[in-house]
């Protein structure tokens, strides 16, 4: 045996003489031991080796280093630092007694870790020189104890078991000293059954782990002893610590608490805190996941089971078994100084990655799991840490910083609109507490309590932004991406401000008006002029999402019909003899007709020659072309000469006012409503028309004027076609009131109907015959109303004319067609008393008869016959007698009847005329004579008659074959 420089025979000597004393203290130590190896240090000793090193190495002040190897079934455990001491021995053959009380930094302090390399060893050795150390024994133990008599008996009845490390030997002076370069050496030959080059290899699985949670380690060499060394170091490079091959982000920091219960924490005051959250390669955090099986170190590893993002190593009261974290204040302290801590690690990475840090909802791993999570959540809601959208932005607690804290903070759920809380936040206070975070960690914003913005919440807080129109379009810009992403969002955003061209922001982009890329001067003022309801959006905030929000895309034309704009034409007579200034609307709305035309602008206020306020249809420019047109006392006004002089004369014609005729169109008239004269006359005597096309002011053109009125109306387009329109208004309407040669257009004949040469004169105006034909110059005869049967009756009767005997039995058949279908009434008729006789002469009524049986006209002079039409129509509407009623006559001799059919010159004329051959027989005589009995009496030769008894007589068989036939058509 060697030397014995720590005082080891004491220290048996003592212990042997208190075991004999009492057998009880043996069997307690005994029983003690027993249950640190069985209850918790049977898988440590690594680990304890380890804290014993930084222990050594901090009372050295210099970082620690540890050697593992393996040298015939001996395992060895060398450390740098502070070598073993006498106080050191000691307590390792104390059970609980530390000689690390009083040091508050170090890693083991109730004397007990030294047992967990017991189910490695019984036979421990520390070694600080050569020949000098102490040693451990189970077999020298047990003799010792045998020569105790009551302890020998407990000795038997426990099996031969003793306390290992209670009785301290000095090592033999031949046992060689540590690796160079280290203070103390354990040695530890193993147990049979156990393989001390796979404890070597489990050693270096948990070396990292080691390096890590014991900051005065610095380096762990592992030499097998038949293969290359691996050397374990823990660096520091750009805040990031590096153990192999594994990276930590780590944060220390430390808490007074009180003093301990247990008499030997009694004056251990500082207690460390550890985080170390994994990082990848770049630096980028990797957090631990809630099944990772993470556990606390404290800073050895327990069995308390933790679920946080990163590893807590602390300085936590444990269980004698140093498993199990032993509640109190100083674990309360200890917890708390934890949650601050997490907090600064928060604040240590990026602010993208810090909201993966916040421990996910769900249910705690342990108890302390639970209270751990609890408090580190709440420093989290508490502090200032959570990344700002803009920069510069403040929290309360951190004026300087650009951190929020989360329970005083909001954030935007809005998936795929990444850069809009930076946006917002820029743009107006009201954002400034946005943090920019995605909604995708909308479940630890949740936990931390940071208010959502959803999309109504953004829509009705932007209303109290003012900012330019482009910061709009922006804002429209970033919105875009998350209106494709999130399904429904379009509906949740139709409450979207909009700023106006006029200045003001408007909520809902479906009341808005979107103008186009080039904005006219027109679109400009009407949007300038803030009318309710039009609401044109300002063209640097146009974006095509403000489109698919329900904004509509606007022109001129579109303007023009939108109801806001036609109500404030519509009043702006009445503003303007109101006092209102109702020149910007004026000006705006005809800015808008100088590039498009719509109809309906008549009302709209303009100043006429005086100044005065009126519609802009009562006026007429200074030069107009219907200016000398219009009779004098004509009630309608000049415009503003200045005016007429600024704006663009079709702007002014389109509004309404008069250069040429206007025309007023509407393709689905319900009533005579359109303020042109007579119209309502036009309606009720045709169908209901399906379309208006009416020239309008045609009542005020003088009656001397209408040749150069019409000369006007056939000229424009669009007067034309309003006067050429079938059935049409205009036609109408001047076939009744123009004036031609003082007379209305039906006076006159066109030039090229000369068939009605004998009754009508041509028009004296130097028109088409088109356009004559349709204001009601005739072109052929008719009658269409009483005025105009009593006209023709009169020129009929009028002998200065020269009417042929055709013309005047066509004038007699439209006369008689006229009474037949009830367009005359001729009790309303002022009858002539001379009337147009087939021979074109004009004859008095007393002499005249209607010709109603073509045979009588061979026994009646040709100047005393009517003809034309149906016969007892036009009896009717001439008052006078027909022909068959006049003449009576006996046919002399009774002829040879003869089938029609059977002559062949009656067969070829109706083949000829394309008359059916009459059925029945006609009685032929060589030379007809008939003896008249009135008018007068004598015997008359006539080609053909037929007789009281309906019998056809004739010399001439085609003759009574027309003669028939024409009696045939009167009758029909």
């Amino acid at each position: 045996m060697g030397t014995d420089p720590f005082g080891t025979a004491p220290l048996r000597a003592a212990l042997l003489a208190a075991w004999s004393d009492s057998p009880t203290r043996f069997r307690e130590d005994a029983n003690a031991e027993e249950d640190l190896v069985l209850g918790g240090y049977a898988e440590t000793w690594f680990v304890e080796l380890a804290q014993n090193a930084a222990d050594a190495a901090r009372a050295a002040g210099a970082s620690g280093r540890l050697h593992l190897t393996a040298v015939a079934g001996e395992l060895r455990v060398a450390n740098t630092g502070a070598p073993l001491d006498a106080d050191g021995v000691a307590a390792l053959a104390s059970l609980r007694a530390s000689a690390k009380r009083d040091d508050p930094g170090a890693a083991g302090r109730f004397g007990v870790g030294f047992a967990a390399v017991l189910p490695v060893s019984d036979t421990p050795r520390l070694v600080t020189a050569p020949g000098t150390g102490v040693r451990f024994s189970a077999a020298d133990t047990a003799a010792a104890v045998r020569e105790l008599p009551g302890p020998a008996a407990e000795l038997t009845r426990r099996g031969g078991h003793v306390p290992v490390l209670r009785l301290v030997w000095p090592v033999e002076g031949d046992e060689p000293g540590p690796p160079t370069g280290y203070a103390t050496e354990v040695r530890l030959p193993v147990r049979p059954g156990l393989d001390a080059a796979d404890l070597l290899e489990r050693a270096r699985a948990a070396a990292p782990d080691l390096l890590l949670a014991l900051p005065d380690l610095a380096e762990v060499v592992l030499a097998p002893p038949d293969g290359e060394p691996t050397v374990l170091r823990r660096e520091e490079v750009d805040g990031i610590t590096i153990v192999g091959d594994r990276r930590f982000r780590v944060v220390r920091s430390s808490v007074t608490t009180e003093p301990g219960a247990a008499v030997e924490e009694r004056y251990r005051r500082e207690r460390g805190v550890c985080w170390a959250l994994p990082v990848d390669v770049l630096g980028e955090p990797a957090p631990l996941g809630p099944d990772s099986g993470e556990v606390l170190h404290a800073p050895t590893a327990a069995v308390e089971r933790l679920g946080l993002p990163a590893r807590l190593i602390a300085d936590l009261p444990l269980d004698p078994d140093r498993r199990r974290v032993r509640t109190g204040p100083t674990a309360d302290a200890v917890l708390a100084a934890a949650a601050a801590a997490y907090l600064d690690l928060v604040r240590a990475v990026a602010p993208q990655h810090r909201l993966d840090l916040v421990p996910a909802p769900g249910f705690p791993l342990s108890e302390l799991d639970g209270r751990l999570r609890a408090a580190v959540v709440d420093a989290l809601a508490e502090g200032a840490w959570l990344p700002a959208a803009a920069p510069g932005a403040a929290s309360d607690s951190a004026p300087d910083s650009a951190d929020l804290v989360p329970r005083r903070a909001e954030w935007l759920d809005l998936p795929g609109a990444p850069d809009l809380p930076a946006l917002l936040a820029a743009a107006d206070p009201a954002f400034g507490r946005l943090a920019a975070v995605e909604p995708r960690q909308s479940v630890a914003l949740g936990e931390l309590g940071v208010g959502r913005v959803g999309a109504a919440g953004l829509a009705e807080r932007l209303h109290g932004v003012e900012r330019e129109p482009r910061w709009w379009c922006g804002l429209y810009a970033a919105l875009e991406p998350a209106v494709e992403t999130v399904p429904g969002l379009t509906e949740e955003l139709r409450a979207l401000p909009v700023p106006l061209l006029d200045g003001r922001l408007v909520a809902g982009p479906p009341s808005v008006l979107l103008p186009g890329s080039g904005l006219d001067a027109g679109t400009r003022a009407v949007a300038e002029l803030a009318l309710p309801g039009l609401h044109v959006a300002d063209p640097d905030a146009v974006h095509p999402l403000l489109e698919r929000l329900g904004a509509t895309a606007t022109d001129p034309g579109a303007l023009l019909t939108h109801p806001a704009l036609r109500e404030a034409v519509g009043r702006s007579l009445d503003d303007a003899d109101a006092g209102l200034d109702t020149t910007p609307l004026a000006e705006a709305v005809l800015g808008l007709l100088a590039v498009t035309v719509a109809p309906g602008f008549g009302a709209l206020a303009l100043p006429d020659a005086e100044g005065l306020p009126s519609r802009a249809d009562e006026l007429m420019l200074p030069d107009a072309a219907v200016r000398p047109l219009f009779d004098a006392e004509a009630p309608i006004g000049v415009l503003d000469p200045a005016w007429a002089a600024r704006i663009p004369r079709e702007a002014l014609v389109a509004a309404g006012v008069l250069d040429g005729f206007a025309v007023v169109v509407d393709d689905e008239p319900t009533g005579p409503d359109h303020d042109l004269h007579d119209e309502d006359l036009w309606w009720d005597e045709g169908a209901e028309p399906t379309r208006v096309a009416g020239v309008r002011d045609l009542d005020l053109v003088a009656d001397d004027a209408w040749p150069a009125a019409l000369a006007l109306l056939a000229g424009r387009p669009e007067t034309r076609a309003a006067v050429l329109e079938p059935g049409g208004y205009t036609g109408w309407w001047l076939a009744r009131n123009a004036l031609l040669g003082g007379h209305e257009p039906g006076h006159w004949r066109l030039p090229g109907a000369e068939r009605l040469a004998g009754l009508y004169d041509p028009v004296p105006a130097g028109l088409d015959e088109r356009l004559l034909a349709a204001i009601g110059v005739r072109a052929e005869l008719a009658v269409g109303t009483t005025d105009e049967a009593a006209d023709l009756l009169d020129r009929l009767a009028d002998a200065e004319r020269t009417v042929d005997a055709a013309l005047a039995a066509d004038a007699h058949a439209v006369l008689a067609a006229a009474v037949a279908e009830g367009a005359v009434d001729v009790e309303a008729l002022d009858l002539p008393d001379r009337v147009r006789s087939l021979a074109g002469t004009v004859v008095s009524v007393d002499a005249a008869v209607v010709l109603d049986a073509p045979w009588a006209a061979a026994v009646l002079p040709a100047h005393d016959l009517i003809v034309g039409g149906v016969p007892h129509a036009l009896a009717e509407i001439l008052d006078l007698p027909l022909a068959s009623d006049v003449v009576v006559g006996e046919v002399v001799g009774d002829g040879r009847p003869v089938r029609w059919s059977a002559l062949p010159e009656v067969v070829v004329a109706c083949r000829t005329a394309g008359l059916p051959v009459p059925a029945g027989e006609l009685w032929l005589h060589d030379t007809l004579e008939v003896d008249l009995s009135r008018p007068g009496k004598g015997r008359r030769s006539v080609p053909t008659w037929i007789d009281a008894a309906g019998r056809v007589h004739a010399a001439d068989a085609v003759r009574a074959l027309l003669t028939l036939s024409g009696r045939v058509g009167e009758d029909g």
